[in-house]
């Protein structure tokens, strides 16, 4: 068993911050409520963030990935959007939210092993069965994997791409789903872990085909093993903590997203990133395969 307390990082604390992804040479994540994509380098030595640049839009911003086209790709409200790197924003998919007076938004997204966007949606007022999970192709096609979903949260897939991992927070559990990289589909889903304290949010799965899971409300990160198995618990210190990636030239920082919303407000260094380095390594991540926008209507 694995078990160590990540220490925080430099950069200033945010509101609610998320969805770090690891891009080569540079880190990115999200403050959702204030609109921002920052942008740091990873000081390995020192476990420390060096701020970089900061990408501000309309908020929620909930999610940002990278593009084959060195573009990026953001979830924006209610879109999907590409900002090119002359900071132009145009749409690439918009989620067809009902007007039935539920408040809902994009939340957590993740690119496939193939170069599909897979994002969800949430309830902002935790109403059951109300939001989905969704697939974007690379030419912006627009289809619905997986419905009744609540606060559509953390996406990881199995180094053979055969599985994919996934939360639903309101659960309190990770399933785990056959996953057809032909077509971007689901098949039979099963109970993966459970949490009896705090809420799973976001993920990452690492070279060995653990799966480290970010627990809202526990102040932790735990990993699993395939067969489900608890392998490390890392400590953070805020209760909020949101999402983790395996960062660095030879990605064996771990890295953690934490808020300091509502109750956490007042916690110690709530809403700061958190490194660590646990013994593991993680997978490059994926590029969205956005070759089908390129050269058409900008899209």
């Amino acid at each position: 068993m694995i078990t160590m307390r990540a220490r925080p990082c430099a950069p200033p604390p945010g509101q609610l911050c998320e969805s770090p992804v690891w891009d080569g040479n540079e880190l990115r994540w999200v403050d959702i409520r204030r609109g921002h994509i920052h942008r740091a380098a990873l000081d390995r030595a020192g476990l420390d963030l060096v701020h970089r640049a900061t990408i501000s839009l309309a908020p929620p911003v909930s999610a940002v990935v990278s593009c084959e086209s060195g573009a990026l790709v953001a979830t924006l409200g209610d879109e999907v959007v590409r900002l090119d790197e002359d900071g132009e924003v145009t749409t690439v998919a918009a989620i067809p939210l009902p007007d039935d007076g539920i408040r809902r938004r994009m939340n957590d997204a993740k690119v496939d092993p193939r170069g599909r966007l897979l994002a969800g949606t949430m309830s902002e007022d935790g109403v059951q069965g109300s939001a989905a999970l969704y697939r974007i192709d690379g030419d912006g096609a627009l289809a619905m994997v997986r419905a009744g979903v609540t606060i559509s949260n953390g996406l990881g897939w199995s180094p053979d791409g055969a599985t994919l991992y996934y939360a639903d927070s309101p659960t309190k559990r990770i399933d785990a789903f056959e996953y057809d990289l032909a077509t971007g589909t689901l098949g039979a889903g099963r109970p993966f872990v459970r949490f009896e304290t705090g809420e799973p949010d976001g993920l990452t799965v690492d070279a060995q085909g653990w799966v480290w899971v970010a627990i809202w409300g526990a102040g932790q990160v735990h990993a699993f093993d395939p067969a489900g198995q608890r392998r490390a618990v890392i400590d953070v210190g805020p209760s909020q903590v949101s999402s983790c990636v395996f960062a660095g030239p030879d990605l064996d920082v771990l890295v953690i997203t934490t808020a300091k919303e509502g109750v956490a407000a007042d916690e110690p260094d709530a809403g700061r990133l958190f490194a660590c380095i646990p013994g593991v390594v993680g997978v490059p991540g994926m590029r969205y395969a956005d070759a089908g926008l390129v050269g058409s209507d900008g899209r």
